[in-house]
């Protein structure tokens, strides 16, 4: 192999994974700079490394060094000490404060920090505590390198480190050593292979029973981050033996025995064994007993005529109610649980309102909620009525829960023994909800208490496992009232209609200069271009305030109209770089004061969610703060290491975008994303906007888009444990 050294000068590019990365290299004793690629998260600028490789000739590109091995040790050089310092590595330390630190100090900096922290006093703005917090955040630094140079020893990056020392602390080298399949369980981006790596240089055999079982469980999480509650068995097992590459029958054996220990379960139906992951299966089992539950045993309302108490709503109100929707509220009154769905335009506001008004009017106590801060707020809107986000009503706490399997859940205040306080909970949006989640909000659902659940079955399903509205409705089990009719003031909404349009298969009408128009292009790049020149001049000029009422919508994050390339393009045209404006950079990221940003994970501390929208408010130079406000009463703040929670949110995925609702929607429709052009994703993105749609580039895309209505089937059993077609 090739070898080469030198200091990180800048990082290009960073996969949100961490499975990537490209940076230029400053090579030692030289002046020029070589493009670096790995396949690891990239080290801090002005890291000192060794790297082992090959010099390759890519087409696009050109000449670069493809590494695949990185030591990263502490930079030696005062340039490079300061552009570590001001990467955020040290809490306490920010650009300005490391250029002070530099000043000071020089090339000793780090000793200083290291072995003389009092010192630090002597540079403006470092009082005691402050000295204490950058010498306690760099100590850890040598804990790192410890497990760097543990890493590279057996053959993996040593970038991994920081994510390990996070999780396990002083006990990182003891996991490494005795339990590395751990690492693919319990460490957010380090994936089986990367613990298969490390079990390899341990001299861990292919058969070993540890890793059969981690290999099984990395095959059960790939299924469900494809939206599988389950998988049938001889899936599980070809998977399987595919990525351990070992016989099929000790695969099947290890299965069993999994089975046996209750830390995999499998279900019976159809003619086939479906296998789950522990957490799903409770999830799945837990969720359909419970909305048993709440179907049989909901306490009975104290209502003699129901359809009395929705004719007193309809006088009260001066409105006429469709048959449909007058079905709907007498179906909260009389059942425990009741499911609401319909498409744009078809009334199910009017209905929740209705709703609320007849059961405030009974002196129930009724909360509202939604799986998003954008959707609860929507809902707070429509209702007048306070509204939660789902996580905000059952409390969420930091920590994880009982089951670690459940990534992305924390532990809640809120559950069966500490029961939601209300007579009638209202949820929207419930098309969004995964297994897991209503799982934990169906359990701190009080004894007695009535659910409502409302949300559009033709939209995207949830982002996580699960097609929870769908199964409900599948089963019939469920008491519903699908609304269908469209009312007269939404017919005139080219939106609505165009809505339902797509929804049975056919093209949308799009005029030029209307609510609802497509802009042809002739490329990506093409249409990047015109959705740039629309949000930076053309819209304004119009008086529309383009960060807080467009959303600009992608349905893939690569390529030129992907949600990754539109964010820089927006950027640099919406609040671009300027002399005196703070900026703090995140990887190949910048972020800029005033910056629109998206929350990209839950963060029960901080009480923001995965999909939250805010604004940069401000940015500590010397302490390395970033905060960003999230609305009128919740501001969060992120240390460098935190910033990797947050994404530009100038444009986002259609996923993300659901709960929310914007004045405009403008949208790439390219052949490039055409693995993604189906009907629901489109019907999804357009029912975001309430007054203006502008699609962006090409007819055929659109024409394709509508003409496919195949969606990727999800392994769940909910509907069929609910009918009764399962015996648990």
């Amino acid at each position: 192999m090739d070898e080469l050294s030198g200091t990180v000068e800048n990082i290009i590019f960073a996969s949100d994974d961490g499975r990537f990365s490209v940076f230029r290299l400053k090579i030692s004793g030289q002046k020029s700079l070589a493009p670096v690629t790995i396949s690891s998260e990239p080290p801090l600028e002005g890291q000192e490394v060794e790297l082992r490789g090959e010099w390759v000739q890519h087409p696009r590109f050109g000449h670069q060094f493809k590494a695949t091995h990185i030591k990263v040790s502490a930079p030696s050089s005062a340039e490079g000490i300061e552009r570590f310092l001001a990467s955020g590595a040290v809490a306490g330390i920010g650009p300005a404060m490391a250029k002070r630190l530099v000043a000071k100090f020089g090339v000793e900096t780090l000793y200083v920090i290291e072995h003389e922290p009092n010192r630090l006093k002597d540079v403006s703005g470092i009082g005691k505590k402050t000295a204490e917090k950058i010498h306690a955040s760099y100590s850890e630094q040598s804990e790192l390198r410890e497990i760097m140079l543990w890493l590279e020893t057996h053959g993996v990056s040593g970038t991994l480190a920081g994510r390990i020392y996070q999780k396990y602390s002083s006990f990182a080298l003891d996991v490494l050593e005795r339990e590395p399949y751990r690492l693919a369980n319990e460490i957010a981006g380090i994936g089986f292979l990367t613990a298969d790596r490390i079990a390899k240089s341990l001299d861990i055999g292919m058969e070993d029973s540890s890793r059969i079982a981690a290999g099984i469980n990395f095959t059960l999480q790939s299924i469900a981050s494809f939206g599988h509650v389950c998988i049938p068995l001889s899936r599980l097992i070809e998977k399987s033996s595919e990525i351990l590459r070992v016989d099929m029958e000790l695969i099947r054996d290890t299965v069993e025995r999994l089975m046996s220990e209750s830390r995999l379960f499998a279900t019976e139906a159809n003619g086939e064994t479906l296998v789950y992951p522990r957490y799903l299966y409770a999830a799945e089992t837990e969720t359909a007993r419970l909305l048993r539950r709440l179907n049989e045993k909901a306490d009975v309302l104290d209502v003699e005529d129901p359809h009395f108490e929705v004719e007193s709503f309809e006088k009260a109100d001066g409105i006429k109610l469709a048959e449909g929707q007058r079905e709907a509220i007498v179906g909260a009154l009389t059942h425990g649980i009741f499911v609401l769905t319909g498409g744009p335009g078809t009334g199910k506001t009017t209905v929740v309102r209705g709703m609320l008004a007849v059961l405030e009017r009974l002196g129930l106590l009724v909360k509202l909620g939604a799986p998003t801060g954008r959707a609860a707020k929507k809902l707070a809107e429509s209702t007048g009525r306070e509204a939660l986000t789902v996580h905000r009503m059952l409390e969420a706490q930091g920590g994880t829960t009982d089951d670690g399997e459940e990534e992305g859940f924390g532990s809640f205040a809120r559950d069966e023994d500490a029961p939601i306080e209300g007579d009638v909970i209202i949820l929207d949006e419930v098309s969004m909800m995964d297994i897991v989640l209503m799982r934990h909000f169906l359990a701190a659902v009080p004894e007695g208490a009535h659910v409502i659940l409302v949300g559009d079955v033709d939209q995207l399903p949830a982002v996580g496992p699960g097609s929870v509205l769908k199964d409900i409705l599948r089963s019939n089990v469920i008491p519903s009232v699908r609304l269908t009719e469209i009312f007269r003031q939404a017919e005139k909404s080219m939106i609505v209609m165009n809505a339902h349009a797509i929804n049975s298969g056919r093209m949308p009408s799009c005029e030029e200069g209307s609510s609802f128009e497509l802009r042809e292009c002739g490329s990506p790049m093409e249409a990047a271009n015109e959705i740039v020149r629309l949000c930076s001049y053309e819209l304004p000029m119009q008086g529309i305030d383009v960060m807080r009422d467009v959303q600009v919508l992608s349905p893939m994050h690569r390529m030129d109209c992907g949600v990754d390339n539109l964010n820089r393009l927006l950027q640099e045209a919406l609040n671009p770089k300027t002399a005196g404006k703070p900026e703090r950079k995140s990887g190949t990221l910048t972020y800029r004061l005033g910056d629109k940003v998206m929350q990209t994970k839950n963060d029960y501390q901080k009480h923001v969610f995965n999909g939250d929208v805010g604004f940069v408010e401000s940015l500590d130079d010397d302490g390395g703060i970033l905060r960003v406000r999230y609305g009128e009463d919740l501001t969060a703040d992120y240390k460098a290491s935190e910033m990797i929670e947050l994404s530009p949110a100038y444009a986002m995925s259609v996923h993300k975008s659901q709960g929310s609702e914007y004045p405009v929607i403008i949208m790439p429709i390219v052949m490039a994303h055409r693995i993604m052009m189906q009907r629901n994703l489109i019907y999804t993105a357009i029912t975001r906007a309430r007054e203006r749609v502008i699609l962006i580039g090409e007819r055929r895309a659109l024409e394709t888009a509508v003409r496919n209505d195949r969606t990727r089937r999800r392994y769940t059993l909910l509907a069929e444990r609910l009918a009764g077609a399962i015996d648990d």
